[in-house]
């Protein structure tokens, strides 16, 4: 079996919330018929299912209107880019022999034109929104897992979010928390994330040094739902 690293996407190694909240603005201006910007979306915006964020606005079917609008809103949206050391980041895991991995709920069509080729080459699976229960379901993270044939014990899986965290316990998968994601340092730590980073530098073969450290944190402390 061969160690292998996991990576969420948005707000791990993809810096998206920009574009994000001018996506669901997009959306909801197409939906409402009026000029909706994301200074008029609801708080906490960033971390809220989309369904929920249109709904909040008044927009009737959100669901059916995101499977029409969605790529060609966020396609549009500027202000995505890779965060800085990811990809020294990467090739340094790569050269130690680790599995690296993208379990992510973007849909498999959108990666080309979200993430750079050096990035996309440096991923040995990507595990898309098409292939698995979405997460908090830990089907993603196994099905990557059984892709790179590595086991949950010789894994880790940084994610921005509690429920990134949520499918890293259910896999039995050690979790380092992208404190610089979506959700923030404090409230990972809040919920008792036994690593959290502070910077994208820190992707690479330190990695693995840190999650020993917070393995058997991991192991006892059931995360909230």
């Amino acid at each position: 079996m061969r160690a292998a690293v996991l990576f969420d996407l948005d707000g791990v190694l993809l810096d998206s919330q920009d574009a994000h909240l001018a996506t669901l603005a997009g959306v909801a201006t197409a939906s409402l018929g009026r000029r909706v910007t994301a200074c008029d979306l609801p708080p906490g915006a960033a971390t809220t299912p989309r369904v929920e964020v249109l709904s909040a606005l008044g927009v009737a079917e959100p669901d059916e209107l995101c499977e029409l609008w969605w790529d060609v809103a966020l396609a549009t949206a500027t202000g995505t880019r890779i965060f800085p050391g990811v990809l020294e980041g990467l090739m340094a895991l790569k050269g130690t022999g680790a599995g690296t991995g993208l379990v992510t709920l973007q849909s498999r069509s959108r990666l080309p034109w979200l993430l750079p080729p050096a990035v996309l080459d440096l991923l040995d699976v990507t595990v898309c929104r098409e292939d698995a229960e979405p997460k908090p379901a830990p089907d993603g993270i196994f099905l990557a897992l059984a892709r790179l044939a590595a086991a949950p014990h010789d894994a880790v899986f940084v994610g921005d979010t509690l429920t990134d965290r949520v499918a890293a316990f259910e896999a039995g998968v050690t979790f380092a928390g992208a404190g610089w994601g979506y959700a923030g340092p404090d409230a990972l730590a809040t919920a008792g994330c036994p690593v959290v980073l502070t910077d994208p530098a820190q992707i690479g073969p330190g990695l693995f040094d840190l999650a020993q450290a917070g393995r058997a944190a991991h192991r006892v402390s059931a995360p909230a739902r």
